[in-house]
């Protein structure tokens, strides 16, 4: 404590007065409501910097969200980044970060859920020398019973499985400095776990809990499918724990059959009884094959993740880029 303070303190006196800010919003469908959506934005901008964008991330999106973009660019500072498809939202947001240019990088949600009112909370705790500062979500009764389930349960494998803590119910709204955008930028993989990598690389963080507003219009996108498909990629990119798992498995199920092996020889030297018949050995027999198989099923989804990342492919491709951000002179670039 006697030298953390000094030390926040000495990074806030450092911190530009007047910074410029890099709002990254990733947009999927979006057209019912964003317009409005960038206009009130940009207000709140406005309010916190005379210096900002608003980076636009077009995730493939099949409905107007494009043309209902550009008709506010203008007026509300955009940058918008159109994707050739939809390559989902961790890529959305690793393309708004490739692109950002500010002293500040703000990551919110486009549909309202995100409240507009604690970006100014989020500055002032960036000025007081905070390098990270992610919303928490204080309240999920309002999602479904499993929903809250299988987030528990994801969250208690991740802290089981590995020394990386990930703060529990913190998502994608946060408030970021420059150099932790530019750490991110540096992490090459391409099946990305965005709530991982922001606690791997670190920096001075704090909690900001908050209660998500309802959306504007229309529904997630998110399924839960979808959900379950990002705990797997989460689990496998931070954790080896699934494969200690069927490694306990292998060695309990071994030791299991060793004992029982012993067993059925003693019965057979001592009593001489019979080995037992067909329905122990077809059903031993099944059971150790489906255990086999899902032992391969989970060494495959860490190889498959590797065959992914061994082709070097792009994570994203954008299809469109249109420049209106007004940042001015002296911009952080300068």
């Amino acid at each position: 404590m006697s030298t953390s303070l000094p030390v926040q303190a000495f990074t806030a006196a450092l911190r530009p007065a007047h910074p410029v800010i890099t709002c990254i919003t990733p947009a999927y469908n979006e057209a019912a409501h964003i317009r409005q959506f960038l206009l009130d934005l940009s207000a709140t901008l406005q309010s916190m910097s005379a210096r900002y964008e608003i980076v636009v991330v077009n995730d493939g999106s099949r409905d107007a969200t494009e043309s209902e973009v550009l008709a506010v660019a203008a007026e509300c500072s955009v940058r918008y980044l159109g994707l050739s498809r939809n390559f989902g939202k961790e890529a959305a947001l690793s393309a708004g970060i490739e692109h950002a240019r500010g002293d500040v990088i703000i990551l919110m949600d486009s549909d309202y859920q995100h409240p507009l009112r604690l970006l100014p909370e989020m500055l002032g705790l960036w000025r007081q020398g905070y390098d990270m500062v992610y919303g928490v979500i204080a309240d999920r009764r309002h999602e479904s019973g499993l929903k809250r389930a299988g987030t528990n349960l994801f969250y208690r494998l991740m802290e089981a499985g590995s020394a990386l803590h990930i703060p529990r119910n913190a998502g994608d709204f946060r408030l970021m400095d420059a150099k932790v955008g530019a750490a991110l930028r540096q992490l090459p993989e391409r099946n990305r776990f965005m709530k991982g990598l922001y606690a791997w690389v670190g920096f001075k963080s704090v909690a900001l809990p908050f209660v998500p507003e309802e959306r504007a219009s229309g529904q997630s996108s998110f399924s839960m499918r979808g959900l379950a498909r990002l705990a797997v990629s989460g689990l496998t990119a931070f954790t080896t724990l699934p494969l200690r798992f069927w490694s306990a498995a292998g060695a309990m199920v071994s030791i299991g059959a060793i004992l029982y092996g012993a067993y059925v020889a003693l019965e057979t030297l001592i009593w001489g009884n019979p080995v037992p018949g067909w329905a122990t050995l077809v059903c031993g027999l099944m059971f150790f094959s489906g255990v086999q198989l899902l032992s391969i099923g989970v060494l495959g989804e860490y190889l498959g993740r590797v065959y992914e990342e061994v082709k070097k492919r792009p994570l994203y491709l954008v299809g469109r880029d249109y420049d209106h951000a007004q940042l001015g002179v002296g911009g952080a670039d300068d």
